[in-house]
């Protein structure tokens, strides 16, 4: 089993934290761990992720059977696996989201899983023991996921990752126009059982596992009914192994509106979630279908959220069609006024087989840049992105995305934001007990960080030490945060440098009065 490697110059790359942390890579391959658990027990399952060792041809050779796939960033990479294993004579099963969306893009492999595992793979463990050589699997649809099994954390290396992931849900209940999740997942959100989920942790737990546990789910609050009940489970299970993990996840906005949600994720000890924020323009979030995010006042669920003792990371888009004028300014003051450090602004992409992507194939405007994709190592939601004709000339969007970049990952932002959003989390009744070994790591982490930010670098020694200090007079108890974020920091920073540097390049070559380019 073999996981492509993400583009080094990716937004989800935190090469850089990682090295700082004593780590390979942030986050393990939970679908392919996933996958591997579904397997004949007689199976001999050797595991190889990309982004942390090298795939050797002595693997290749040992192997009877290859199976690989991932995410649309993960394309290039996934299909030079599939050539490696044909050069070696072995075949290949791809599976995942992008199989899922664009088969076509992965003809050249054997055998092709369409949609999630749990409905197809007995299929083709039976038409793979009955000797055929290829075909394409798929889900008639979406399956029951109290079926899937504990993932295979033993296949992996767990000092290799800053966090393993676990998934209770799959689907969302909202309708976004440029989102593929209802397209993957559904719109009906499936749930594990709570006992399914707490087998799960206690397998990690029992690997000696400790520390970060990201829930992957595509919203976790989806169902805001069915989650309480389980969160309140998490919560006891937490207390009765004295707090081996803390959490994080993506669930929408409207988390801020109900307080005894907020309470019982706190209680289970989440310290941060991602949402999407999309834009202030509230005609784009009308016109692409995000109307959850406009019946609530966006800085203040912020604050809401910081005030559970929660922070927030939020996504942002660049290039949706209601954009007339600078969109910059705006979102810029959205950012600095929600104080939210960590924004991954991405230009907006159409993804294959979303209503963005149909839409705009009926109005003749979608381009079709799979080959551009495939070869373009460095692809990911920020560095690619606008595969449509824009309604606004394309040069004034990058110019946007350039300024928004500039400016909030500029250090006396960036760390000014960290402050302020530290300085408002309540972290009282927050707490993870890790080894020994773990907390020797963490000083040595703080203490690089020091060097690094408060010494050696000179443009953001100044407000990094603001952003600690501020915090140690006002908060002292969220300090933590603040050194989180001073880690994410040494990638966000090189990374908006590199994106600022390739922008540049694309805007001049633009022609002004060429919407297409």
């Amino acid at each position: 089993m073999v996981y492509p490697r993400f583009g080094l110059n990716s937004f989800w790359n935190y090469k850089a934290t990682c090295e700082l942390v004593g780590t390979r890579y942030s986050a393990a391959p939970l679908g392919l761990i996933t996958v591997a658990a579904m397997l004949p027990r007689d199976w001999n399952i050797r595991l190889v992720d990309c982004n942390i060792v090298t795939l050797d041809e002595a693997d290749l050779r040992w192997a009877d059977l290859v199976l690989t796939g991932g995410m649309l960033p993960q394309q290039r990479d996934t299909l030079r696996i599939v050539a490696r294993a044909h050069s070696n004579g072995k075949p290949v099963l791809v599976g995942g989201p992008d199989v899922t969306s664009s088969p076509d893009e992965y003809a050249v492999a054997e055998f092709r899983l369409i949609g999630e595992a749990e409905g197809i793979i007995d299929k083709f463990i039976e038409s793979w023991r009955s000797g055929d050589s290829g075909g394409t699997f798929r889900a008639g649809e979406f399956p029951d996921i109290t079926r899937s099994p504990i993932p295979r954390f033993d296949l992996l290396n767990l000092r290799h990752y800053m966090h393993v992931g676990v998934q209770r849900t799959r689907g969302c209940p909202f309708v976004c126009e440029f989102c593929n999740v209802i397209e993957l997942n559904g719109r009906k959100p499936r749930s594990k059982s709570t006992a399914q989920v707490l087998r799960e942790l206690d397998a990690l737990y029992h690997l000696g596992y400790r520390g970060h546990v990201d829930f992957v789910d595509d919203n976790l609050i989806g169902n805001p009914v069915a989650v309480k009940p389980f969160l309140a489970e998490l919560a006891a299970w937490l207390k009765r192994r004295r707090h081996p993990f803390e959490f994080t996840t993506e669930v929408s906005i409207n988390l801020a509106q109900d307080d005894e949600l907020l309470r019982l994720m706190r209680d289970a000890n989440f310290f941060a979630v991602f949402v999407g924020i999309e834009t202030p323009d509230k005609e784009a979030l009308r016109l692409t279908n995000k109307k959850q995010n406009l019946r609530i006042d966006i800085r203040e669920s912020v604050r809401r959220i910081n005030e559970a003792g929660i922070y927030v990371n939020a996504g942002f888009i660049i290039g949706f069609d209601s954009e007339r004028d600078s969109v910059a300014p705006a979102m810029i003051e959205c950012i600095e006024e929600t104080a939210i450090p960590v924004c991954m602004v991405g230009l907006l992409y159409a993804l294959p087989q979303t209503q963005l992507s149909r839409r705009l194939l009926d109005e003749g405007r979608l381009q079709c840049d799979s080959a551009r994709v495939a070869s373009d190592d460095l692809t990911d939601q920020c560095t690619s992105g606008l595969n449509f004709a824009t309604l606004r000339p394309r040069r004034e969007i990058l110019k946007d995305y350039r300024l928004v970049l500039d400016r909030i990952y500029g250090p006396e932002k960036y760390f000014g934001r960290a402050m302020r959003m530290s300085c408002r989390l309540d972290m009282r009744g927050h707490r993870v007990r890790v080894p020994f070994t773990r907390t020797l790591r963490d000083l040595r982490t703080v203490g690089r960080i020091l060097w690094r930010s408060g010494v050696l670098d000179r443009e953001a020694r100044g407000p990094f030490w603001s952003a600690l200090l501020g915090c140690a007079l006002r908060n002292p108890r969220a300090i933590r945060a603040v050194v989180a974020f001073s880690a994410l920091y040494l990638h966000y920073r090189p990374f908006s440098r590199f994106l600022d540097a390739r922008l540049e390049a694309q805007i001049q070559s633009l022609v002004d009065s060429t919407p297409w380019h």
